[in-house]
């Protein structure tokens, strides 16, 4: 993953609503979608991308008063960083297990290619 899409996995609306409400305790997508008025598809969606990231995890399978199962989830990252310094973007990610992410590989600049000049008369 490069830093840009890092930095758009925790900006992101719905993935930060994600992240903050599975901080301290593990939730339900539909606990998620019902609370934080995320669509359950889009809610899916994004805990599928951040648990891909190592963002979030699922801790624990439990069972419905319908005796359906239901996974609960809960968020690794303690500190996100998104620098943008001497023209370079990057983004690091410290997880609550102590390891620290650097995205991006070794803090490498995006490349932006400049626009090709237009002249409008």
């Amino acid at each position: 993953m490069d830093p840009l899409e890092a930095s758009r996995l925790v900006t992101d609306e719905y993935s930060a609503k994600i992240l903050v409400a599975t901080f301290k305790r593990p939730r339900s997508a539909i606990d998620l979608s019902r609370e934080y008025g995320i669509p359950i598809a889009a809610c899916y969606r994004r805990i599928h991308a951040l648990e891909k990231a190592g963002l979030v995890r699922c801790t624990e399978r439990a069972l419905t008063q319908k005796g359906k199962r239901i996974s609960l989830y809960m968020s690794q990252l303690k500190n996100a960083y998104i620098f943008f310094e001497n023209g370079k973007l990057r983004v690091r990610f410290q997880l609550a297990t102590g390891v620290t992410r650097d995205f991006g590989g070794d803090w490498k600049a995006v490349e932006v290619e400049e626009p090709a000049q237009t002249n409008y008369l």
